[in-house]
């Protein structure tokens, strides 16, 4: 028989179980904007830590306060990290009994996030009403209101990034940006170019109870972003104010005593959604022209997002409907749905599944002379991945991940092909905890010698340049389609706060015939895209600030040399962004 105060416990660990999933909903020209310029937002978790930093002589009080907290959080290895979400979480977590405070640490890992929980211990009360309308202080910023299970808290965060390129387009604009729509004005190109652009992200997010475990939830932000300089496609000074975020959701969860957790999540609106791992779909948003903030990727929600969201315990299964926000003048009325399946059959193994359909769409497809044969309206695809950790967090092992796709079509004769396969090790007890890993991926071309079209539609594919942006500087020319990328990256990790990755990258073309790609290299005499070394260095110097480099230097290949006569120099560029969140 459960007792009211147990009963009060599980509500609020329902409440846990029930915003979990909140937050984790949430072409070409336009994707020479790189990934990872948003910070965090969007990051895989690699591990939760719950630590109790004043523990009790009594080993099973210390137990139950982090397992609640623990349970009532609810975020797993493999979710996608979204503070709006986390911030919920806290909210429910800090209703455990036994629990006074609890503070969010992020840092670094071998396979993502690491979030670290820090429980304070207090008297076995619930806890006091927070939010600055509530205590009439500003301590409690960006927390407005707190109060009996409605959170209501405001978003401000701010970005500053300088980019700079030496020989852009490999020195050679006019024949990379020939008939590209984006180009006002003067490129960058041969020499040294830079740039400085930024955004302020400003809004609210709440959620209200409207039974005990049924709760309604909305966000509403908007951007206001700006460039000044030299950038890759304009020297034209910009600034653009716009809607972000404006979603509603409703989200019911319970978790049993046994610690079984069950949680539907159903949400519509403007809002960020990734895909698993970005395979397929990240950039639900475009930046860059008439909004600005090429590289600082302020804007990241689709103008719509229709989702829903089953869970039980570590599997998933979700249902979504994606109109991305396109550029107006890019924009090709894509429409994408789709099921997405993912569970854990064994400690450290994750395995997933998804269907996509594309029910609308005027992209077009090109045959091998240079004609429409169709567009991406009726386009299907099919989807299988997995990633293994056979060791547990913090120690030392291999590590494993592949993933097959396939892409056929309801109007045309279409079977193009998509995949990777990794193969890495983490030396956990060797100085700076380094992760060596090597990745093969290939996404097909169309081989003009059948009667199938063959090349790979990337969609949505993105993310950050660990997911697959492929390159800093060379994604800005070569997609994710017609490409195989053989990459060899190094995580250290000189403290918890502080991260180093370098990357080696070299790229090959599936076939000679790459109409639909960069115009300058429609037809190759040669399959060597080129070669990449890059170095990333990510630093959350405190609670608020987060601190984010790069440098990536790459080579033509001859495929580019041939296509630019010769002329093709190599490509230098720099970047580095401040990061400031409430």
């Amino acid at each position: 028989m459960t007792t009211s105060r147990q009963s009060a416990i599980l509500s609020n660990i329902g409440l846990g179980a029930s915003i979990a999933l909140i937050g984790a909903a949430a072409s070409h020209p336009a994707q020479a904007q790189s990934g990872g310029s948003d910070g965090v937002a969007g990051a895989r978790i690699g591990a939760v830590e719950v630590i109790a930093v004043n523990p009790s002589a009594d080993a099973a009080v210390n137990s139950r306060a982090t397992d609640c907290v623990r349970r009532a959080v609810n975020l797993f290895p493999g979710d996608v990290y979204s503070e709006e979400r986390l911030s919920f979480a806290l909210g429910a977590a800090r209703r455990c009994g036994m629990v006074a405070a609890v503070a969010r640490d992020l840092e670094f890992g071998a396979d993502g996030l690491t979030i670290r929980l820090n429980v304070t211990l207090g008297a076995a009360a619930e806890r006091a009403d927070r939010g600055v309308f509530l205590q009439g202080g500003a301590d409690d910023f960006p927390l407005l209101y707190d109060r009996n299970g409605v959170m209501v808290k405001t978003k401000l965060e701010s970005m500053a990034l300088y980019y700079a390129n030496n020989n852009a387009w490999y020195g050679q604009p006019d024949a990379m940006l020939n008939g590209n729509p984006l180009v006002e004005g003067s490129p960058a190109g041969r020499g040294y170019d830079d740039w400085v652009e930024g955004f302020v992200h400003y809004g609210l997010y709440g959620i209200a109870p409207l039974t005990d475990e049924l709760y309604v939830y909305g966000g509403l932000s908007a951007i206001t972003s700006g460039s000044s300089g030299q950038e890759l496609f304009t020297d034209k000074t910009r600034s653009h104010t716009g809607v972000e975020d404006a979603y509603v959701g409703l989200v019911a969860g319970r978790t049993t005593a046994a610690g079984d957790r069950y949680v539907l999540n159903l949400s519509a609106g403007r809002q960020r959604f990734t895909l698993a791992n970005a395979f397929l779909i990240a950039n639900t948003a475009a930046n860059g022209q008439e909004r600005a903030a090429l590289q600082a990727n302020a804007r990241w929600a689709a103008d719509m997002v229709g989702l829903a969201q089953f869970s039980v315990n570590n599997t998933k299964l979700e249902a979504f409907y994606v109109d991305p926000d396109e550029l107006p003048l890019l924009d090709s009325k894509t429409r994408i749905a789709g099921l997405n399946l993912e569970f854990a059959p064994a400690a450290g193994l994750m395995v997933g599944g998804s269907y996509l359909f594309v029910p609308q769409s005027n992209a077009a497809y090109f045959g091998p002379t240079g004609t429409p044969i169709g567009t991406r309206d009726g386009l299907r695809l099919y989807d299988m991945r997995f990633t293994y950790r056979p060791h547990p967090a913090g120690a030392s092992g291999p590590f494993f991940g592949g993933e097959l796709a396939l892409q056929t079509h309801d109007d045309i004769s279409m079977r193009a092909t998509a995949g990777y396969g990794e193969v890495g090790y983490d030396f956990a007890g060797t100085k700076w905890r380094p992760s060596l890993s090597y990745r093969l991926s290939h996404f097909s071309g169309d081989d003009p010698a059948t009667c199938r079209y063959e090349r790979w539609d990337p969609l949505l594919s993105g993310g950050n340049g660990e997911q697959w942006v492929q390159g800093a500087n060379h994604f800005k020319v070569v997609q994710d389609s017609n490409v195989t990328a053989h990459r060899i990256q190094l995580r250290l990790r000189p403290s918890p706060k502080f991260e180093i990755v370098p990357q080696l990258w070299a790229f090959r073309a599936d076939t000679l015939n790459n109409i639909g790609g960069n115009p300058a290299l429609s037809v190759m005499a040669d399959r060597e895209y080129g070669y990449e070394a890059n170095v990333t260095g990510k630093w959350f110097a405190s609670h608020n600030v987060y601190v984010h480099g790069h440098v990536p230097y790459t080579r033509p290949g001859d495929a580019v040399e041939a296509a630019l006569n010769g002329q093709a120099r190599d490509w230098l560029s720099v970047m580095a962004f401040v990061r400031y969140a409430f």
